[in-house]
Order: structure tokens, then sequence, then C-alpha cells
């Protein structure tokens, strides 16, 4: 039965990205078409590579201080990613209070900022019900396969602040 909640929650996941990265894919403009995403890869692989935990970082605060509140600004996950670095990771260690960056804690803050900038571009009905999905999925899923999406969302949304 375990094994079974598992496979859903993996199919879950799966399906919420594809469909979120359709979604994105469909709401570009011609200039932002998967060709132009590989392009930017390519072209600006390296910044990419440096922004990737940049990125993971401002998702794991943003959901961190919107649950426990440890700094007083509500921040938008582009802000923290504008943010000088140092300050930005002590705004999260301050905010984790304990706990690392590896911790189950950290990845799962991190996949929640991850997932609420995906879906920022819904309604808001819309983006609560896939929310509360995609809580769903992270408390069913494994470390492992929490760690895979986290790495796959972050991939795909650093591509953003590359344009």
């Amino acid at each position: 039965m375990k094994l079974g909640i598992k496979l859903i929650a993996i199919m879950l996941m799966t399906l919420l990205v594809c469909s979120l990265q359709s979604t994105a894919y469909s709401m570009e403009n011609a200039n932002n078409s998967a060709e132009h995403n590989k392009w930017l890869k390519q072209r600006f692989s390296k910044q990419h590579e440096e922004l990737i935990p940049v990125v993971a970082v401002a998702d794991m605060f943003f959901s961190c201080n919107k649950a426990r509140k440890s700094d007083p600004k509500n921040y938008e996950i582009a802000e923290l990613v504008a943010m000088d670095r140092d300050l930005l990771a002590e705004k999260l260690t301050a905010c984790l209070n304990g706990d690392t960056m590896q911790s189950e804690e950290a990845l799962n803050f991190g996949l929640l900022g991850c997932f609420h900038e995906q879906l920022a571009h819904l309604p808001l009905e819309e983006r609560q019900q896939k929310m509360k999905l995609v809580k769903q999925a992270i408390s069913s899923l494994s470390r492992d396969e929490r760690k895979r999406s986290f790495t796959q969302c972050v991939t795909e949304q650093s591509i953003h602040y590359l344009k």
C-alpha cells in the first residue's frame, strides 16, 4: 500500500512539473520557445550553473520566512535572487534556526518556494489547489525523490533569471 502511495505521489509530482512546464511554455511568446531556452542554456551555461544555487537558497528562504516570519519583510523570490548572496545566506541561516541547508526542512521549504513561483501566473484558487497537491506530494516522497524534484524545478526556474 505504501509503495502505491509513493508511486502516485511521484506521478503527481511529475505531472505537476510537466504541466507547469507546459503551461509556462504556452504562455511564453515565440521568442521564448523551447529552442530559445536551449539557446539560453548553451549561451549562458556558466551563469546558469552559478545561478542555480542562488535560486535554490532564495526559494528556501522565501518559504521559510513565510512560515517562520524570521524577517519582517515579505520578499518576492526575484528580490531574493537579486540580493547580495552573503546577506541572503545569512537570512536563510537565521530563518532555519539551527537546521542546515541540507536538512529535510530546508529541502521542503525549497520545493514550496520553487513551486510557488512556478504557479504564480495562475488564478489564486487554482494556485492554492495546486500548492495543496504539491504539499501532499512532498509529504509522501522520499528524500531522494524530493531532491530530484527540487533540482529539476530550480533548474527550470533559474532560466527565467537569465532573460
